[in-house]
């Protein structure tokens, strides 16, 4: 039973639902658990300055106030209570935020009660050590320290953005070992960081491997270590990346760029959670939980023999997909203002705007390199302007210029008459709409790409020559 193991006893239920109140003030007192219920944050602060208790279980929106205000008195009354929130509103801004103020953890409505009690073991497991017998302060590292890091960190607003973090805040809490697909530049180790982060692993090591940088004679050593006199060179013991992030995450960046040899050894390792360092006999168990990332499909490099297929499975347990900046025009704005905050820190800068015609080129371009080729846009034209809005002149000329096409449409140039495929495939909606999209192209060359010119030459105004480029993408 878990009461015989853990030093929790009390338990503090918020809610204003009365029903549920009585649901979880049964079901935990049948676990032999003490349970104190309150409709209300103030009747539940209340409650809890009159006599201490291990755990608040407590309801994320309470009339007119909400578990923020129970977390922060919580946090200054007895600042050793665990406190875990319900939330019908199960999105990574209300995960953040509540773990960043210091929440141990959340769990979404509607609530299984196998799962509640699986939370408040996990809780007592960590934490169980206390020399007091209660539980220390939840969280010594706020959440969102992805802020603190390189690479930076923002949620956007576009459907698909919003999508991806649902999912993250789904699949963080647990320990599934995560695939994650996406472009270069798009933030896939950013991603790894926020499910390590939003995990109860988030006070243990995170540790990054880019894989695409290991040649296969220093990829065993550099994963799984060695010892002295293992190989020539080898004066000392040494840590592997696995060892180093043992009891919390380890992320491999581009891991089909490992050789078959290497996929095999990591395949036996994630397998049987132990490792042996080369040239040692000794076995070192492992608490881990792996992320990968790639830029290609898994499960085709398997098909197509370059994969190991048992690898893939033991991986695909959860799999999230980065949509790629250019299909998420409603977040460009967002990030272009995100990254602007962080150069006018970085250089001491007091930029406040993007002129109109930048932000127009920034919705049209394509962003091939994705969230970090726009932060290097940015922090390159901040640079380069001296007044507080940045121009059309401090942008690259490819951000001006193009491409404003992807990849996958290829347009032959006007005066040889080619059309991508045969002719019979096109409609006469689709043969009008690629006349139109040449004309614009050849205007555009004529004019050097000042869209400005182009569309006065086009007769139409500039938002709607945008709004077409935006339409070819």
């Amino acid at each position: 039973m878990i009461q015989e193991k853990s030093p929790m006893k009390r338990i503090l239920v918020i809610d204003d639902n009365v029903d549920m109140c009585v649901l979880l003030d049964k079901f935990l007192t049948r676990k032999g658990f003490t349970v104190e219920t309150a409709h209300t944050a103030s009747k539940g602060i209340a409650k809890f300055k009159e006599q201490p208790f291990d755990l608040v279980l407590c309801d994320y929106r309470l009339g007119n106030q909400d578990g923020r205000t129970v977390i922060q008195a919580v946090n200054s009354i007895h600042p050793g209570t665990i406190v875990i929130i319900i939330t019908g509103y199960a999105d990574i801004r209300v995960a953040v935020e509540v773990i960043k103020m210091g929440a141990f953890d959340y769990i979404a409505k509607p609530l299984i009660p196998d799962e509640v009690l699986s939370v408040i073991e996990k809780a007592s497991q960590q934490l169980s050590e206390s020399d007091s017998g209660l539980f220390p302060p939840a969280v010594s590292k706020p959440a969102n320290t992805l802020r603190e890091e390189s690479s930076q960190f923002f949620i956007g607003t576009d459907p698909a953005t919003q999508e991806l973090y649902r999912q993250i805040a789904l699949v963080a809490p647990t320990n599934y070992n995560v695939i994650i697909y996406g472009e270069s530049g798009t933030g896939k180790e950013v991603v790894a960081r926020t499910i390590h982060q939003l995990s109860l692993r988030k006070n243990k090591p995170f540790v990054a491997v880019d894989c695409g940088t290991l040649s296969k004679e220093l990829a065993v050593s550099e994963l799984f270590g060695h010892v002295k006199g293992a190989f020539t060179g080898a004066q000392y013991d040494k840590e592997g990346q696995f060892e180093v992030a043992n009891g919390g995450t380890l992320f491999l960046d581009e891991i089909s760029n490992l050789s078959g040899d290497i996929q095999a050894s990591l395949l036996r390792v994630v397998q049987e959670r132990k490792l042996k360092r080369v040239g040692s006999t000794k076995d070192i168990n492992l608490d881990i939980r792996v992320i990968v990332a790639s830029n290609e499909d898994l499960k085709q490099a398997y098909q197509q023999g370059t994969f190991r297929e048992d690898l893939y499975h033991r991986f695909n347990e959860f799999t999230l997909t980065i949509t790629p900046l250019r299909n998420r025009q409603d977040d460009i704005p967002l990030f272009a203002r995100f990254f602007l905050d962080q150069v006018n820190q970085e250089l001491g800068k007091g930029i406040k705007n993007f002129d109109q015609e930048v932000l127009e080129s920034f919705m049209a371009y394509s962003w091939p390199g994705n969230l970090r080729e726009m932060r290097n846009v940015i922090r390159r034209a901040a640079l380069l302007t001296a007044t507080d809005t940045i121009t059309p002149h401090s942008l690259p000329a490819e951000v001006l210029h193009g491409p404003i096409l992807t990849k996958d449409l290829q347009i032959a140039p006007a005066n040889k008459g080619a059309l991508p495929g045969s002719a019979l495939d096109l409609d006469l909606k689709g043969g009008a709409s690629l006349a139109e999209h040449r004309m614009i192209l050849e205007v555009l060359k004529q004019v050097n790409y000042n869209k400005t010119k182009a569309a006065e030459l086009l007769k139409i105004d500039r938002k709607t020559l945008y709004n077409k480029l935006k339409g070819f993408i």
